[in-house]
């Protein structure tokens, strides 16, 4: 039994010291700034609704390590985001550019929230409308309804 609880413990011990903490090392707090910046705004292409700060992804943390490692270099915020956008595309970006090829990213929402508009405000006045009614049918249906009543 005491192998077993050994073998137990060893693995429950192995499995965090397999998890890697990622510690840079900045030359100033700008750039450690800018980095933190960046990660949070760029998002993890696999995880889709993470950010690489936030991922535990194996391509976030090579795309972290890219990210420091084109700050060391001293390339600019911006040159890191343009270098991230022309590898994996615009998804890559939180906020993507406004440009045509996202306009309906953009503008889609508002669209759609303009056709849904439309269509409950013509749906309102149409129930608001009144129903016109024939005279002739209307006394029609009176002398019916006289004949019909039972005499006493």
């Amino acid at each position: 039994m005491k192998p077993l609880l050994l073998i137990i413990l060893l693995v429950f011990w192995w499995i965090p010291a397999q998890a890697a903490i990622e510690a840079y090392e900045f030359d100033s707090p700008e750039m450690e700034a800018d980095y933190n910046q960046l990660v949070n705004e760029l998002r993890c292409l696999v995880c889709q609704n993470q950010n690489l700060a936030g991922s535990d992804a194996d391509l976030a943390q090579d795309l972290r390590r890219e990210t420091y490692e084109m700050l060391q270099q001293g390339k600019s915020q911006q040159e890191v985001i343009d270098f991230m956008v022309a590898r994996y595309g615009d998804f890559v970006l939180y906020r993507p550019q406004f440009k045509s090829s996202t306009y309906l990213l953009w503008l889609g929402p508002f669209l759609l929230l303009m056709l849904v508009l439309f269509i409950v405000i013509r749906r309102l006045r149409a129930a608001r409308k009144p129903v016109e009614v024939d005279a002739a049918a209307l006394d029609n249906a009176r002398h019916l309804l006289e004949d019909s009543e039972p005499k006493s």
